[in-house]
């Protein structure tokens, strides 16, 4: 089941019907139906959205920027972003991929262990001169999308990553300069991650990262490593703090929802059924069945 909208489903959404292919996209902005806004949700692919011209504030995790310049914004399917626009209509250029699409070809980790697409990253803002370079980029992306090359996937990807490079060489000094321990450093953007998780919207939605081995993959660290930082920083280990979000999310879906348990099991990870009954017991003393029966739960 899918962790969020598709791009195709997004594509949709706009009115666009069905994109060229199904891991990889872009368009041009004011090609796309005009909206003041999109909603905060989370999507199953990555979007580098290049503003040229445009005015209004993007809120994404716990965070709100206003953008009034030309700007680059990278999304991550993990966390939800949106958009209220406050001037005229935007123009510019987008590019979505899955993680599938480009991973075999990332140097360093997952995708979202880049510093311009991690938890906590932010919009990187454009002097004209790297306007202009980026869009001529864009536009070869547009054009390499509809054409019949054979290895048009391969030079899309080269396209994409050089995207991303550019904004890196614009980034250094204040992605550097975080507060605080490397280990408290860490423990943030781990913390912050596993928040933008939760609350489950619906039996469609499963958990994105599961153990503390993808927390670890996605944030290009060794999972004792994390683990290390985590002690140092809370005191406890990455599974301790997995395990108690997803006791907190069991505990307000059986309180909240209809959904059965074995739905809620497959939302929060577990694939069978007593595996949930065994992990929510070990955690709270009791089984959800017995929980979902006590004053105060949904009947």
């Amino acid at each position: 089941m899918s962790p969020g909208e598709t791009i195709a489903e997004y594509y949709q959404h706009y009115g666009q019907g069905a994109p060229a292919a199904g891991q990889v996209s872009s368009y041009r902005i004011e090609d796309f139906a005009p909206a003041d806004s999109f909603p905060n949700l989370r999507r199953d692919f990555y979007k580098i959205k290049l503003l040229c011209h445009a005015q209004g504030r993007l809120t994404y995790a716990d965070k709100t920027v206003v953008i009034q310049q030309p700007a680059l914004i990278f999304a991550n399917p993990l966390v939800p972003h949106a958009w209220e626009r406050q001037g005229g209509r935007p123009t510019g250029y987008a590019c979505l991929f899955t993680e599938e699409f480009l991973a075999p070809h990332w140097k360093t980790g997952s995708v979202g262990s880049s510093p311009l697409f991690r938890a906590g990253g932010a919009p990187v803002l454009l002097p004209p001169a790297v306007v202009e370079r980026l869009s001529s980029l864009f536009e070869l992306l547009l054009a390499e999308t509809q054409s019949s090359y054979i290895h048009k996937y391969d030079l899309l990807r080269t396209y994409i990553q050089t995207i991303i490079h550019e904004a890196l060489k614009l980034t250094p000094a204040p992605l550097a300069a975080r507060p605080g321990t490397s280990a408290a450093r860490l423990s943030a953007l781990f913390l912050e991650l596993l928040d933008r998780q939760f609350p489950i919207a619906s039996p469609q939605h499963t958990l994105p990262l599961r153990n503390a081995n993808e927390f670890a993959r996605h944030l290009a660290v060794h999972t004792n490593h994390l683990n290390k930082a985590l002690r140092e920083a809370t005191g406890q280990t990455t599974t301790a703090h997995i395990a108690a979000k997803v006791v907190a999310e069991a505990q307000a879906l059986l309180r909240h929802t209809d959904w059965s348990l074995a739905e809620i099991g497959y939302c929060l990870g577990f694939e069978h059924a007593p595996n949930f009954n065994l992990f929510f017991k070990k955690h709270t003393g009791q089984a959800p069945s017995r929980y979902r029966r006590q004053p105060g739960a949904l009947p």
